[in-house]
Order: structure tokens, then sequence, then C-alpha cells
């Protein structure tokens, strides 16, 4: 079966989507960072490859395009006419031709412009060289946006063009519109064409399947043809004749003899005779549909004798009347159809050369008779007997056979499933005389004793063990019986382990309060005059000396010291004094030469702590608005050269 699958078609971008799918990709691709220090032959080379890659990508998406869109001089000729009425053939190939023309040139310049780069002699120039390269590369993509707007456009039409195989079976409906086409193909098939009491309903081709003598055949539904001249015709009935052109199929011509589809039988009459070069070599059924409206013999004899003439040296034409409304023929005009289309593909396929080349390669093979002897079927006697007396295959013998084939012989008790009715199961025994059915089974058989694997205990065994298993039963339950609960707790008891429960919980929830209290206490730190350091820092090395700082460090450990000694006495401490008193880290400012180191290190700890501190701020379920600036003018390292290009 020949398809055609054109929802494989890739999508087009437009062009600036396309320049920014190569630019990004390449920006991804490649290496991002070079710098002037390098040697020449390694950033001539850093830029031959960015070059290099950018061609390569618009090369292999142009290629994968014009590879997936169908080429007209390769498909079926219905395929190539149908695109032409739809999509203008010419303005097809321009597009196309448009592309594959972009494609040689961007390789071109790739080509010219990688030897241009093996000349340069510096970073600027190379990275000049390049620039230009794929400046006119985009510049180039950018000349094709409406080649590839006009591609994006017959694309998404061809995907939803039916599957049609120009090569299967095919029945065909046409003629008028409003006629009952589609209410045909409805009705034999699984398709659900619209169906509404106006013209051109139907506006394209549609499709259905059906089954007849275990086949599948393809019914297409075309749009209604309006008789005038075909350079009249628009391109909705372009498409109907493009089918009838192209298409081997049976074609059944609708009539419609009511009026209600607002034209008259002499209009119908003529289109047929219009589109009559469309039918040669082709079977034909012409449809009288609405005969519950209007039958054929409703009409004059003129107009009776017109319709007749039109199947007159057509051969194997036929003329049907059915009613889709009614249900009344459909299932024979669908039978007649298919026969007649058989018919002359066998016809066909008889005349054609190919048959003979066939028919040469084919042997039948035919018994040969052995000898004069006569060789009749064998009939039991009991058949021949019961069909003289007339009572093979009767009521009562049929009955018969089927309890024979069942062999049923135990049947369910209905008021009680769980017992069995048991019968003579020995009566229908097959022996070779009637009274071995009922002796007993023997001891020997084939030389072996069947005892030998029978315990004749067994029953014996059986009855003690039920009778043991009966015993453990009865003793576990008195167990079950006797076992008294050691453990009883009384309601009074729940209360007190309620209450102990929930003084533990709140002793933890206090010790953690105090845990925190003391934490906040050892995080405060004790702050040193700026001044005061410096001159720490400036004294130091000469001879000691009192001054303000000595001063203010003596009366910080007097404090210490006297905290320390009446702590232990007085528990109400003042704040400043319990925070100076749980503080066992150095004072800060110790081991730093001046302020400006001082805040060198602060600022270095803040900005350590920056990045964590934006991200903590951001939860998962911030909105969050990307930046949709080019990624291949915002990513990288971007020392060499300006950020607005890359």
């Amino acid at each position: 079966m020949t398809t055609y699958n054109f929802k494989a078609v890739p999508c087009v971008p437009s062009a600036k989507d396309f320049v920014d799918i190569v630019l990004s990709r390449t920006q991804r691709k490649t290496p991002t960072v070079i710098h002037k220090h390098y040697a020449i032959a390694r950033i001539r080379q850093f830029y031959m490859r960015k070059v290099k890659f950018t061609q390569q990508t618009i090369h292999e998406r142009i290629t994968n395009v014009l590879e997936k869109f169908p080429r007209l001089d390769d498909i079926h000729p219905f395929y190539n006419d149908l695109m032409n009425v739809l999509y203008d053939k010419d303005h097809y190939k321009v597009a196309l031709g448009q592309l594959n023309i972009v494609r040689k040139k961007t390789d071109q310049l790739s080509t010219d412009y990688v030897k241009y780069l093996k000349y340069a002699d510096s970073l600027y120039q190379c990275k000049q060289l390049k620039r230009a390269a794929m400046g006119r590369m985009c510049t180039c993509l950018k000349k094709l946006h409406g080649a590839l707007g006009y591609l994006e456009q017959v694309r998404q039409h061809l995907s939803r063009l039916p599957s049609i195989d120009p090569n299967t079976r095919t029945l065909m409906i046409t003629g008028f519109p409003n006629v009952g086409k589609s209410s045909f193909i409805n009705k034999i098939t699984r398709a659900d064409v619209e169906v509404q009491p106006y013209a051109f309903t139907t506006k394209s081709l549609f499709v259905g399947h059906t089954d007849y003598k275990y086949m599948r055949w393809q019914v297409i539904d075309t749009p209604g043809i309006l008789d005038h001249p075909l350079e009249e015709r628009n391109t909705i009935e372009m498409q109907a004749v493009t089918a009838l052109a192209h298409l081997k199929a049976c074609v059944l011509y609708f009539m419609d003899l009511s009026g209600q589809c607002g034209y008259s039988v002499e209009q119908q009459i003529s289109l047929f005779k219009n589109i009559r070069p469309l039918f040669l070599g082709k079977p034909l059924v012409i449809v009288i549909n609405k005969i519950d409206v209007a039958k054929l013999q409703d009409l004059s004899k003129a107009e009776q004798k017109q319709i007749t003439d039109l199947v007159e040296g057509v051969e194997g034409a036929k003329i049907i009347s059915i009613s889709t409304l009614m249900d009344e023929g459909v299932s024979s005009l669908k039978e007649a159809a298919c026969e007649l289309l058989l018919n002359h593909r066998m016809d066909f396929k008889v005349r054609h050369k190919k048959y003979e080349d066939i028919q040469n390669r084919l042997y039948v093979a035919q018994p040969v008779k052995r000898d004069d002897k006569v060789r009749e079927a064998f009939v039991p006697e009991s058949v021949v007997k019961a069909k003289e007396e007339g009572t093979w295959m009767n009521n009562e013998h049929r009955e018969k056979l089927k309890m024979d084939k069942k062999y049923i012989e135990m049947t369910f008790d209905v008021e009680d499933m769980n017992t069995l009715e048991n019968v003579d199961m020995r009566a229908k025994w097959d022996l070779a005389d009637d009274e071995w059915k009922y002796d007993q089974i023997p001891e020997i058989v084939d030389g072996k004793n069947i005892a030998d694997w029978i315990d004749p205990d067994i029953e014996q065994k059986l009855k003690e063990l039920e009778e043991e298993e009966e015993l453990r039963l009865q003793e576990e339950a008195a167990e079950q019986a006797n076992k008294v609960e050691i453990f009883r707790v009384d309601a009074i008891s729940k209360t007190a382990a309620k209450n102990i429960r929930d003084r533990i919980a709140v002793s933890k929830l206090t010790n953690a309060v105090m845990r925190s209290r003391s934490n906040n206490r050892q995080k405060n730190k004790l702050i040193i005059d700026a001044q005061a350091r410096m001159e720490i820092g400036a004294n130091r090395g000469r001879k000691r000396t009192r001054s303000e700082a000595d001063d203010l460090l003596e009366g910080e450990s007097r404090s210490k010291s006297q905290y320390r000694s009446t702590s232990a006495r007085n528990h109400s401490a003042t704040s400043a004094q319990r925070k100076h008193a749980r503080s066992n880290t150095p004072a800060p400012g110790s081991g730093i030469k001046n302020a400006r180191e001082l805040d060198r290190g602060v600022a270095l700890k803040r900005k350590m702590f920056r990045g964590k501190s934006k991200a903590s701020v951001r939860g998962e379920a911030d909105h969050h608005i990307p930046d949709l600036k080019p990624k291949h003018l915002f990513v990288g390292k971007r020392s060499n050269g300006k950020t607005d290009r890359r």
C-alpha cells in the first residue's frame, strides 16, 4: 500500500527564529574564551571553528527542510496536481529553490572567510573577519523571510490532507453539491463527514474505509462540481476534478431527481456529459438518490430516456436507485460497485502483459487416476439404516448426540450446591463385554501389584489425624478462655501518665528556649573604638606607655574579674555584665593591624554571604520572568570586544 506521510515534514522556523537557533547553537557548542596573548595559530583556529560550525548548522537545517518536503517530480501525479491546485506548483518550487540558493551561498561564504582567517595576523582582525562572515550568513537567512513563511503554511496544510492511496481499491463519489454524497459515505464507512442542507458543505477531499469480501476498500467523498468551463472552476471544484482524473476507481455519479439540491435534471445530465472524459476506462454507476421523494418512474419519458442513454455504450455501467435517508438500497449499491470494480481490475490484469509472465510461472497440480478400481466413500451401516428409517439427525437423535458429546452423568443439586447427586458412571462404559462394567479393579496390571502404591490403612490414619487436629483446636480454645490480663491500667493511671508526658514536653521546650538565649548572648561582641585600635597599632614596637586604649582594656579586664567574683553570690547581674562574662571568643580587633584591615575583613565576610542571602530570599513558589534576550549575546566571558555582539 503506497502512502505518503506528509505529517513527517518538520516545522519550518521563521527567519528571525532561524538566526537565533544558529547563533545560539554556535555559542553553546564552540569555545568562548580567547586571549590576545595566545599564539596566532590558536586564535585563527578559534575563529575558523566558529565560522565553520555556523555554516554546518545552516547547511544541516536547510537540507533537512529540502529533503522532507515532497518533490513534485517524484510523487504520484495525483498528489502532484493536487499540490498545484492547492499551493501553486511554481510558487512551491521557487520557495524551495531559494532555500537551496542560500545553502550554497553560506557554504561559499564559509570557504572564503576561512581562507581570509588563515592570513589574519591579530586577534582583532580575526574577530572582525568572524563577525563579517556570520553577519553575511545571517543576512542571507533574513532574506528567506517570505519563503520560510510560505513553506510553513504549506506544511501545516499538508499535515491535514487525508492519506489517500492512489493504487488501492477505491470508490469515488461525485456529482452536484447537496445531492447526498456525504450521507452515503457516512452510511457505508466509519467516516464522519459534515452533512448540512446547503451547497458546498464539503470543501475538500474526505476518505473513509469499508470492508467487502475480507478486503479493505477506500471511499473518497469529493466536493460538489458545478456545470461551467474548467477555467472558471475554483480550488474546491478542482480538487474533485484532480481526483477523477488520476485515481483508478469506480465512479459513483449521484443525481437528485427531486430538485431539492437546487439543480434540475437537465443540469445534472449536462454536468455528466461535461465531465464524461474523466470517466474513461473506469467502472461507472449512476446513483439515483432521494427516491423517498422522487423516483425515476415519476419523471417524464423524455427525461427517463435521457438518463438511460447516459449508460449506453459504457461497458458495465449501471443505474441504481437508493435513499440514504431511509437506508434503502445502500448496501446493494456498495456490493454492486465493489463487484464492478473487482471485475474491471481482473480484466485489466488479464489483458496486461504482466499476467502472461506470471501465468507462465504457475503450475496447477491435478491428481492422475491410478487404476480402474472404484473406491467409494465408506458410510457406517448404522447411518445408512437410520437414514432409511428416517431417524437420522431428527430431534431425538440430536439430543442423544448432544448428551453423548458432553458425557454428562453428574448433575448439581440446585438447592444445595455443596452436594452432588451421584449416578451410575459405569453404565456408559464402552467395553467388549457389558458384564465387565461392574467387575472389581484388578490387583495386577502389566505385571505390577497395584496395592504396592496404596496404603491399606489410609482411612484409619486419616481418621486419627482428623481426631488429633480437632483435639488440638479444643486445647487452643481452652487456653484462650483461661488467659487472664496481667497488666490492666485504670483511668487514674492513664491520667497520671499523661501528666508526666506533658511535663516532659514542657521541660524540653524550656531547655530549648534557654539554649537559644545563651547563644544570643555569646554572639554579642565588644566593639572597640576605631581610634583606639589605630593608636594600639601605631604604638606597637615603641616603649609601652599608658594610653586610653590601655585604660579601656584594663577596665574591661577588671569588669570581667569583678563579675566572676560576684556572679556566684548574685545571679541578677546587669545585661552588660552578662554580655562580657559569657564571651569566650577573642575580642574583635585582636590580631589586626589597623581599622582599615578590620573594615576590609568585614567587607569580605559580607561578600561571602551575599549570594546565599539572595538565594535564601527566593522560594520555589516565586514567579520568575526569564530574560528573553538572545543567549548568544549574554553568555560566556566578554573580556574582549563589546558585549552587544559576539
